[in-house]
């Protein structure tokens, strides 16, 4: 779904027609989402925690999330994740949600890295052109339970069928004409290149990118 906590809570709103206020409609619902993460467990990715864990090992990650920043805590504490991010940044946090670039930007910030120094790991449409738009590499990992709308494969940098295959060293940055030192990686998340505690679509908010560097 892309944008953030405020945007998706309208737009349910307005598609159920509740009668209830947008402040009430996400609160219940992300006290819904962290407490099931709680009791069962955030959705996962075949090979994205451990995919996360390989890359962070040298190089710093982020999360990049339109996800409430209450449920990303929670999706990266079920995932046991917490400590491994460098840097988490929820949609909430910056003017604009996804499409825009603002949770990229504000990530490779934190990061202390460009944005043309990050590659991202995203799943969704909206997560794609988000990180295109950060002027950031985007590897494209679809999610067989969400698959991410037509049109998204064409954006992305590189398309991968599993997290386990991505080597951000083996990525050239866009705009390159050689392979770069070691880009790697926010989203959500990243996501300095990227990768993912677990992509996941963001309407089912869990973190879904991340940037991140090689470390030093």
């Amino acid at each position: 779904m892309g944008a953030n906590s405020a945007a998706w809570a309208r737009i349910m709103r307005e598609r159920l027609d509740l009668d209830l206020a947008e402040p009430d409609i996400e609160r219940a619902i992300v006290d819904t989402v962290v407490e099931r993460y709680r009791r069962e467990g955030a959705p996962r990715i075949d090979g994205a925690v451990e995919a996360v864990r390989r890359i962070a090992a040298d190089r710093p990650v982020a999360v990049a999330s339109s996800a409430h920043a209450e449920v990303i805590a929670a999706a990266l504490e079920a995932t046991g994740l917490t400590d491994v991010f460098d840097v988490v940044v929820s949609s909430d946090e910056v003017a604009h949600g996804k499409p825009a670039p603002d949770v990229y930007l504000e990530a490779a910030r934190r990061l202390g890295r460009e944005p043309a120094a990050c590659l991202v790991v995203e799943d969704s449409y909206n997560g794609v052109r988000s990180a295109r738009a950060a002027g950031m590499t985007v590897v494209l990992v679809p999610n067989d339970s969400v698959p991410p709308a037509p049109g998204t494969r064409e954006l992305a940098d590189v398309v991968l069928d599993r997290l386990a295959d991505l080597d951000p060293s083996a990525i050239e940055p866009r705009g390159r004409s050689a392979p770069a030192p070691t880009p790697t990686a926010d989203p959500a998340a990243a996501p300095a290149p990227a990768a993912t505690p677990a992509p996941a679509a963001d309407t089912a908010p869990a973190p879904a990118s991340a940037p991140a560097g090689r470390r030093g």
